[in-house]
């Protein structure tokens, strides 16, 4: 089975040396994405929703590198420094996911990379297309 490391340009992750993702086969795996921007600033800080389309956004940027999107991802972990919040993550879901939505593990944790990082998401998707990918 053919292992491919995911990469985008500029990689914000590259400096704590970890993948942004890895696929496997017609299968990927995405390390949590946070509210960082591409240079590794983290954006939104004190504003939840700010932080959850940040998170989104490079969730995606990630997906599409690795041949998926948002539409095929099967399971997420959700990761919340606040559960207060997870009315807005079932709001978030409606927007970016599609039914049948994935399946989903949503955990409270007491601090995440960062002071100000409010919400991480990690995903398994499917790809589009095997063909698709040997070609990029």
């Amino acid at each position: 089975m053919k292992i491919k490391r995911i990469r985008i340009d500029p990689d914000p992750y590259e400096p704590f040396r970890l993948a942004q993702g890895y696929r496997v086969g017609d299968l990927l795996f995405i390390s949590g994405q946070t509210a960082i921007d591409q240079n590794g600033r983290i954006v939104g800080v004190d504003d939840f929703e700010a932080q959850a389309e940040q998170v989104f956004t490079n969730l995606d940027r990630i997906l599409r590198a690795g041949g998926s999107s948002l539409a095929n991802v099967v399971k997420v972990t959700i990761f919340l420094r606040d559960m207060s919040n997870f009315s807005k993550i079932v709001e978030l879901r409606g927007r970016y996911f599609t039914a049948p939505y994935p399946a989903d593990t949503i955990v409270e944790v007491r601090s995440l990379y960062s002071p100000d990082a409010m919400i991480e998401i990690e995903a398994i998707a499917v790809a589009d297309s095997a063909a698709e990918w040997e070609r990029r």
